[in-house]
């Protein structure tokens, strides 16, 4: 006879989306531990996932209660928005291109709450057709929104610039704040916001740092900066965390239903 299986309550799941990577001769998927740690502090269970076939999203969403784009090293490739590669020596992973972005349009039909970081927040503005400055430091007018690479880690990601909060807005709504204090590690930028998606916040020189979907059936925010570094010990990004794992909460209670 098989063991008996605890009927242990099931957190919610949140899907973490994972890179692309040569390691010596063998390819590997991974997510920064940053993300992982803060889907466990929104009170939900990560779940790093795969590259997954186009026609298979739908079914990897109904495992799930919610969807984190995370960041990463590399760029979305200009060519989902009509431009030739700026700089070569910049990384790139179309692997994750090919099914994060249309993963996005379905994860917003769906109504499923997502959060997304980084390049995730600019995976969504292109996969709902929008643009990006692939070298925000090169535009007029525009800061150096980037990392000194040489510097250590905690000066990396520590507080870069204040960004201006839209008032009545979800980023307004959620933080209780006209601006904050984040950090900046992005070389890319929004340069067109795709059509219905709404600025949630900008930063010093008006480059959109926040921005969510007001139309899409479910709880959506999207930020340039890294809100899950050191998260516990930031109030600004526990409280982003604590209105996405409510989000989730509802949606598994809902689905459950």
């Amino acid at each position: 006879m098989s063991p008996d299986v605890p009927n242990v309550p099931r957190p919610p799941v949140v899907l973490v989306t994972s890179c692309n990577r040569p390691f010596g001769d063998h390819p590997f998927h991974f997510a920064g531990r940053k993300y992982v740690d803060a889907v466990r502090l929104a009170g939900a269970l990560p779940l790093i996932a795969p590259p997954f076939a186009v026609d298979q999203i739908d079914a990897l969403l109904a495992t799930a209660d919610g969807v984190l784009l995370t960041g990463s090293p590399s760029n979305v490739h200009p060519s989902h928005f009509g431009e030739a590669v700026h700089d070569e020596l910049l990384p790139l992973d179309p692997e994750r291109d090919a099914w994060t972005l249309p993963l996005v349009r379905r994860a917003l039909a769906i109504g499923i709450p997502l959060l997304a970081i980084c390049r995730g927040t600019q995976e969504v503005n292109v996969a709902l057709g929008g643009t990006l400055h692939q070298a925000v430091q090169e535009q007029p007018g525009h800061l150096d929104h980037r990392d000194n690479a040489a510097a250590p880690v905690d000066v990396q990601y520590g507080p870069a610039h204040a960004i201006r909060v839209m008032p009545g807005g979800l980023l307004h709504q959620i933080l209780g704040a006209d601006d904050a204090q984040v950090n900046s590690l992005h070389g890319q930028g929004v340069k067109r916001l795709a059509p219905g998606l709404h600025v949630e916040a900008t930063a010093p020189d008006g480059l959109v740092e926040a921005f969510s979907a007001p139309a899409a059936r479910g709880f959506n925010l999207c930020l340039q900066w890294h809100p899950e570094w050191q998260a516990a010990d930031n109030p600004v990004s526990m409280k982003i965390l604590d209105a996405f794992g409510a989000a989730v909460r509802q949606y598994k209670q809902t689905k459950t239903a």
